[in-house]
């Protein structure tokens, strides 16, 4: 063949090549519809923790409910039990749950102290838990202050939990005012936040709370208070003011403790309660709300008058 006609047949294999290219393909026709299907499919929801947070609240309201009318040594065990747990879980969250030694000498000071509380033998109580906290700062094997922090905030639990009860006249209407207080804020500010969204509260500290969260917690324990004290438990103006204050205090906690847990990169203290995570997760502005309701009982009515502190202006 001559040059001419090898040049020729070459020209015509590269025009059937580009025809080729220019045709469409059926194959990749077929697959861009399924891939576009894909793309813009949207994602399924996460699921919802909403219903094991109210089966969770069907176990746990009435145990603490049952347990602060029975009063005495029912909620005593409770409150030691429940305060065991939160320090034990702050060791977690700050890494020192490994030191043995630790967990065990604050846990054996608080069942110690909570059985003096049961006995009524509350300055006893109250030496015995001074001594834990030196023990379990000197044994500590590092982070002494974030371990002696766990421990006075599990203990002042515990300490402000049986004095508000103490009281026989005012103790229960205190208490479950502090509850209703807590519960309120926190489930109208899991509604608000979830259902308005809007700015955010504090986003270093806690990216998911946000000022409508704040506020419907606010004005839903405004609601709690007034009608306790529909149900005879004290004045109005007085319930509103304390659950004013109450709330702004049990948000505060709540933000102290997502504090810390970011503090220390941990996202749930623990997995203990469904849907909740841990004590400290859900008792964190209990924590705080108890220990502020007893100081200010505390320095008004005295040791056995903290619930009438408290409640009568």
């Amino acid at each position: 063949m001559s040059k001419p006609d090898t040049a020729a047949v070459g020209d015509a294999a590269k025009a059937a090549q580009l025809n080729e290219a220019a045709q469409p393909n059926d194959s990749a026709q077929l697959k861009e519809p399924a891939q576009v299907g894909e793309a813009t499919q949207p994602k399924k929801a996460a699921p919802n923790n909403l219903l094991l947070r109210i089966a969770a609240a069907f176990v746990l309201i009435p145990l603490a409910l049952g347990a602060a009318y029975a009063g005495g040594m029912f909620w005593t065990v409770l409150v030691t039990v429940v305060a065991v747990g939160l320090y034990l879980e702050w060791l977690m969250v700050v890494g020192e749950v490994r030191t043995v030694s630790v967990g065990t000498a604050g846990a054996l000071a608080m069942a110690i102290a909570g059985t003096a509380f049961a006995f009524g033998l509350v300055d006893v109580a109250v030496v015995v838990l001074a001594l834990g906290l030196v023990l379990v700062t000197a044994v500590a094997a590092g982070r002494r202050v974030w371990v002696a922090a766990g421990f006075v905030y599990a203990s002042g639990a515990e300490l402000a939990s049986v004095l508000v009860r103490l009281d026989a006249s005012e103790g229960w209407h205190a208490l479950v005012l502090v509850f209703l207080v807590v519960w309120a804020s926190d489930i109208g500010g899991y509604v608000a936040g979830r259902s308005l969204g809007g700015p955010k509260l504090a986003p270093r500290i806690s990216p998911n709370k946000t000022w409508a969260g704040a506020i419907g917690g606010f004005a839903a324990s405004l609601a709690a208070a007034a009608a306790w004290s529909v149900a005879g438990a004290g004045g109005l103006s007085a319930m509103l003011g304390l659950a004013a204050v109450l709330s702004v205090v049990s948000q505060l906690g709540d933000l102290l403790e997502s504090a810390v847990k970011r503090r220390f990169g941990v996202k749930d203290s623990s997995h203990i309660i469904p849907g909740h995570g841990g004590l400290l997760d859900r008792l964190d502005g209990y924590v705080a709300a108890i220990v502020f309701v007893a100081i200010v009982g505390l320095l008004r009515g005295g040791l056995d008058g903290v619930g009438r502190g408290l409640l009568v202006w």
